[in-house]
This record gives structure tokens, C-alpha cells and sequence, in this order.
């Protein structure tokens, strides 16, 4: 009996695992009921927080609720100095709540307002003052079309649409702010810090008015979180978006450095399992599975199946870790397909690095990036392309 085993990716843990698992074997069940699939959850070996998280930068350095509001604005504004898209950022991070997705979304009522918002006397003579009226257009612009503020649009839901508005408004501000340090111009707003909170008041009233037709009295809730802090989520969450965040790169850095354990892990699976065994591996987990397998002859596979995977990319530049550039694949290493997304970032080719060892296909989930990196399983392609080749 074929076994496919489902190496997973990096940030990936038995949640996450456990979703992507259910549809890889339902997947694969629906054409071929015959295979048996077994798991191989390396993640528990993965990034994790090993001293209860005493590297975080303690509450007064972050953005934690127990501040005090003008120090938080402070440390707020720095990040966005440094990236105006910082608050959108982690905005983008929140669980999406937006109902029903056939429906008009919060986020469409949201992207309405920002796109169509022209802006009237007080706010444009206040943009004159702050020096930044000629540059608000072009910050506008690269806001919109920035990939966390689409991300963001996402997560809004109708209970908090209102907390949206200043982040988006802060954004703007902090990235017309950045244009002009560019033009090496430096406006009244670089160091007038009223002057620049009331920019954003009269942005987040101009944007929420056109949303709500209300007078500025009933706004007030809406001016005090333009002013302070950011948003509940953002002010309140600098250790949970830690967890949330930290696998990812951490995972890359922990294989990088100590990678055996995670192929050993991967290599005891494998012998566990009733040949012959087809591995379809993900992101990280195919380049732990092409290291793995070129440095050991596990004859027992038969077929890797690399998906949305930098192994290509890490061998051209030299960092592979089991195989120098230039050097190439051994006789023992099994057939190999690779699955790759034009419109995800982090997924590379094979064939032009490996000739004649490699089988490419592409696969379009019509996704940006990056939730393109994680669209494949449900990508009638990618199974067409997988379940044909199969032992």
C-alpha cells in the first residue's frame, strides 16, 4: 500500500496542521482511497520560546495597555516613522470576523471611503500647514495599494469598523511624512507633534463622516483612538502577535542552524511507514525533505513532491545546506515534482537548476501573496498534477 506522507512548512503547528491534513486526505481519498496517509508533524521540533518570552521588550518599550497613553503614542509613532505601514501590519494579523462572505464585506465599505475621499477646506488648508498637501495624494496612493492595508480589509468587521479609520489615517500621514524626508523636504509636521495628531483628526473625521453622515459630537470615541495609542488590538496584543509572528522566520533561523533534528524526525516517519512512500512537502518542509534525501538513500520513496518550496532557490545562491552548488543531485535521489504559484514569493522552479531531475508545474490560485503560499491544497491543479503520479 502507497503512504503519502504531508511534511508541513515553517510557522506551522498541530492546529494548522491538523485543517491542512483533513483536506490533503480528502483530496487524495476522493481519487485514490487506496493510500494511506500519515502525518508528520515536525512543528513540536520547531521555533518556540524557550524562557517564557524574556526576550520581548518589556511594557514600556512596546505598545501594552498599561502605558500611559502619551508614551505609547510616542513609541506608535516611532515604528511608523520607520514604516508607515506598521500598524496596518499588524492589523492584518486579526482572525477574520467579516459574516458573510457573499455579501458587501466591512472592509468593501472601508476601501469605498479611503479610495473616494476628497479632501475638504479644513482638512486640505491643515495639510498646508503641516507641509505634507502636495505629497497626500502620492501617500494615499501607496497606502491603498499596499499589500497589508488589503490584508487588513479583510479582518474589519461591522462591531469594529470604527477603530479602522485612525490606523488608515495614521498611515497615510506617517507615509506622506516619509515622501518628503525622501525629497530630503522636512515640513512643520516633522516636529510639531499637535500639528500632526490634528492632520490625522481631521483625516479619520473626514474619512468616517463619509462613512457615517454623523456630527462631530457622536465621532469623539473615534477622535480619542486617532489620537492615542492605536488600536485596542494593536495596544493590546504585542505578546500574543509575538506568538503569532515568531514561528515563521523562527522556524527558518532553528533549521538553519540545527536542522538534523527536524530530518531525523522527518527520515524516523518515513521508516515508520509502508513503502512505497510519497512525500509531499511544503515550503520548509521540502527543503528539509531535499536535504534529507540527498544525504540519505532512503530507497523507500519513491516520488517528492516539493510545494510552494525555496529548495531551488537555496541551492543557486549557494545556501542548500546538504548540497554546495555545483555539485550534483545524487543517482539515489527519488523523481521529484515541484508545484509552483507565479503569484507566490515563495515558491521557485527546479528544472533549469536541476535539468532533467526536476518536474515543475504551475498552478495559479488566483491569490495574493501571501495567502498564495498556503492556496495550493485546495487547487484542482495541484491534485491533478500530484494524484497522476502517485505509486
Amino acid at each position: 500500500m502507497t503512504t503519502v506522507i504531508f511534511v508541513h512548512g515553517t510557522g506551522i503547528r498541530e492546529r494548522e496542521y491538523n485543517e491542512i491534513f483533513q483536506i490533503i486526505e480528502q483530496k487524495i481519498h476522493a481519487q485514490r482511497p487506496d493510500i494511506k496517509i500519515a502525518p508528520c508533524l515536525w512543528g513540536a521540533l520547531g521555533a518556540k520560546f524557550n524562557d517564557n518570552r524574556a526576550s520581548v521588550p518589556l511594557e514600556d518599550a512596546t505598545l501594552a495597555l498599561s502605558q500611559k497613553e502619551e508614551d505609547t503614542d510616542i513609541v506608535l509613532w516611532g515604528q511608523l516613522y520607520r514604516d508607515p505601514l506598521y500598524e496596518l501590519r499588524l492589523l492584518s494579523l486579526k482572525p477574520n470576523e467579516s459574516g458573510n462572505p457573499f455579501g458587501e464585506q466591512p472592509g468593501d465599505i472601508l476601501e469605498s471611503r479611503v479610495a473616494s475621499l476628497t479632501p475638504a477646506s479644513q482638512l486640505q488648508a491643515k495639510l498646508q500647514e503641516a507641509g505634507i498637501a502636495e505629497v497626500f495624494e502620492p501617500a494615499r496612493e501607496a497606502i491603498i495599494h499596499s499589500e497589508p492595508y488589503h490584508q487588513t480589509l479583510l479582518t474589519v468587521s461591522e462591531s469594529d469598523l470604527s477603530e479602522y479609520y485612525p490606523p488608515i489615517a495614521r498611515a497615510i500621514v506617517a507615509q506622506a511624512m516619509f515622501i518628503s524626508e525622501q525629497q530630503e523636504k522636512f515640513p512643520p509636521i516633522f516636529t510639531d507633534a499637535q500639528l500632526r495628531d490634528k492632520v490625522v483628526e481631521l483625516l479619520t473625521l473626514a474619512l468616517t463622516e463619509a462613512e457615517l453622515g454623523l456630527g462631530g459630537w457622536l465621532l469623539k470615541p473615534v477622535f480619542e483612538l486617532a489620537q492615542h495609542g492605536g488600536t485596542n488590538y494593536v495596544r493590546g496584543n504585542r505578546l500574543g502577535l509575538t506568538d503569532k509572528i515568531s514561528p515563521m522566520p523562527g522556524d527558518i533561523l532553528l533549521y538553519q542552524t540545527r536542522g538534523e533534528k527536524i530530518r531525523a524526525f522527518i527520515q524516523q516517519q518515513i521508516e515508520e511507514a509502508e513503502p512505497p512512500v510519497v512525500l509531499i512537502a511544503h515550503s520548509l518542509g521540502g527543503i528539509a525533505c531535499v536535504d534529507l534525501l540527498v544525504q540519505q538513500q532512503l530507497s523507500q520513496v519513491e516520488l517528492l513532491v516539493t510545494v510552494g518550496s525555496q529548495a531551488p532557490f537555496l541551492y543557486e545562491i549557494n545556501a542548500l545546506y546538504s548540497l554546495e552548488y555545483g555539485q550534483l543531485l545524487p543517482e539515489h535521489f527519488p523523481q521529484w515534482l515541484n508545484i509552483y504559484d507565479l503569484r507566490d514569493f515563495l515558491s521557485y522552479v527546479g528544472n533549469r537548476i536541476f535539468p532533467e531531475r526536476v518536474q515543475d508545474v504551475v498552478v495559479d490560485s488566483k491569490q495574493p501573496f501571501p495567502r498564495s503560499h498556503g492556496a495550493y491544497w485546495t487547487n484542482t491543479k495541484t491534485w491533478e498534477a500530484i494524484i497522476s503520479r502517485l505509486p
